[in-house]
């Protein structure tokens, strides 16, 4: 009588354990097949000092190319980074917008780099005490000639071309080294200035008279026409489903996160701190940053 109902007992717990796993086996498959064919919007997070393209490139390129992708809402929080990366995803938000319709969320922060994507977008939000603007490029430099004089210690440098080591952080400048930084600078200028008015459709002159590297609010920055409307992330949700005519609530997809143990670690903040500073104390002749 125990071993039959041993036997039993046995028998349900196993008939339990697979109904439940049956159960969750539905649900997932359910699950996934909704999230393919309900009407999806992605969420691109450009966050900190944009010192990179790779990632979010791909990322565009991706919502780019998936049919159940309805909209793409770009998520910036960031005071902008250096040239190259900036333009890098600039132009494939520009190239994603030809096929699906772009919005921008700000956060706290959306300045200098950080404007120049966004202001491919088809339309941008932001809160009203988002710092944005600061359309302008900087190049610093240290020079520590002064500090190896005090301490006896020499550089000897040998080139070939005479400004091969223009910005050297072993003497000063010499006035034609100075004359020929700052034309590459104000190269890099115009086509920030260029983008911008291409972007937001706006005359180049007025954008000219805004780029003087002051920073704005979000009020500000709506008041001068560098964004469209004064609303939070999910403001610009509900603003992106209304013009795509989406039906009930939209599924967000969110873009994946490459692992960073230094974030897990230490959180956003002093992952953006520690890329600032590098920028800044590190940057070579040619590493021209957009940021605050």
């Amino acid at each position: 009588m125990r071993v039959m109902t041993w036997s039993r007992r046995k028998k349900a717990w196993f008939s339990i354990v697979l109904f439940v796993v049956i159960v969750f086996l539905i649900s997932l498959v359910v699950g996934r097949a909704t999230n393919q064919l309900g009407e999806r919007i992605g969420v691109i997070e450009i966050e900190g000092v944009i010192s990179g393209s790779k990632d979010v490139a791909e990322d565009i390129i991706r919502f780019k190319e998936d049919p159940s992708i309805k909209g793409v809402i770009l998520r910036i929080n960031s005071p902008g980074g250096g040239v190259g990366p900036t333009q890098e995803i600039f132009r494939e938000v520009t190239k994603l917008k030809k096929t699906k319709k772009v919005y921008v969320s700000m956060g706290t922060s959306c300045a200098s780099g950080g404007y120049y994507i966004a202001a491919a977008a088809d339309r941008l939000y932001a809160n009203p005490s988002t710092i944005t603007g600061s359309i302008g490029v900087i190049m610093q430099l240290m020079i520590v000639e002064d500090v190896l004089k005090k301490i006896g210690v020499r550089s000897n440098t040998i080139k070939a071309g005479e400004f091969k080591d223009a910005g050297s952080p072993f003497r000063q400048m010499t006035r034609a080294e100075r004359t020929y930084m700052e034309g590459v600078t104000r190269s890099i200028y115009e086509q920030f200035l260029k983008d911008i008015a291409s972007g937001r459709r706006m005359d180049i002159q007025t954008v000219r008279k805004l780029a003087e590297g002051r920073i704005y609010t979000g009020n500000q920055a709506k008041d001068a026409g560098l964004i469209d409307d004064i609303g939070n992330f999910y403001d610009t949700v509900d603003a992106l489903k209304t013009t795509l005519s989406l039906k009930g609530k939209p599924r967000l997809v969110y873009a994946e996160k490459p692992f960073s143990f230094s974030r897990w670690i230490f959180g956003s903040f002093s992952q953006d701190l520690s890329r600032e500073m590098a920028n800044r104390i590190f940057s070579s002749p040619f590493n021209f940053i957009m940021t605050r």
